[in-house]
């Protein structure tokens, strides 16, 4: 059997500014490691109320995170869901920070996601920048969002199985109230996922950007 080195990292860590993005930028991976027996935590910075389309329970965002997740083998227990409001991260930087090394102190992980560096979102830059100082010794790998990036460093790549981009999709897919965006349709993540296993002869990846890498 081939070792890969995903198997050296036992207790993960996602961390999402907003609801769905974790699924968005490595929910093949998330899955990939479930299957292999990796325990994974998902952090959702906010439920982004302020940001739910008319129509929409206040809180929908909630239950659609939890059912997502859950699609993923997410186990409920490690899917933790703050609070902040959306697009007012700067403003909170110190707080997020803290629940970072609160984070990290209780769980220990050894390989965390966030944002890429190359990302514009201001939700999502303070993630990406308060991660670096709050994992600073643990393996660091940044997920990309087309449509947020105007470049992105291909520095790492996971390949990914049919079953892994079928449950990235079936999560998105749980996102009702986010159906008309068009980063939520099967027909982007499939094409996305082809094409970075296109640049490492796979049908399907993620590329990550490797932001902090540490063998032990």
């Amino acid at each position: 059997m081939s070792i890969s080195a995903l198997d050296s990292f036992q207790k993960i860590l996602v961390l999402a500014p907003h609801t769905d993005d974790g699924e968005l930028g490595c929910g093949g991976t998330i899955n990939r490691l479930i299957k292999a027996g990796k325990e994974v935590h998902y952090v959702a910075f906010s439920t982004c109320e302020e940001s739910v389309p008319e129509g929409f329970e206040p809180d929908i965002l909630t239950k659609e995170v939890k059912a997502a997740t859950a699609t993923l083998g997410i186990a409920p227990e490690n899917l933790h869901i703050l609070d902040y409001k959306v697009r007012h991260f700067p403003a909170n930087r110190q707080e997020i920070l803290e629940d970072m090394v609160r984070l990290n102190r209780s769980l220990k992980p050894d390989l965390v996601f966030c944002p890429s560096t190359f990302d514009i979102h201001q939700d999502h830059q303070t993630i990406s920048q308060e991660a670096r100082r709050a994992y600073k010794n643990t393996t660091l790998l940044g997920y990309e969002f087309i449509w947020n990036n105007y470049q992105f460093a291909t520095s790492c790549f996971v390949t990914l199985s049919e079953d892994d981009i079928q449950k990235k999709v079936d999560a998105m897919e749980c996102y009702k109230s986010q159906s008309k965006r068009l980063y939520a349709k099967d027909k982007l993540i499939r094409g996305i996922a082809n094409y970075r296993g296109l640049q490492v002869q796979v049908e399907f990846a993620e590329a990550f950007e490797a932001i902090r890498w540490i063998i032990k």
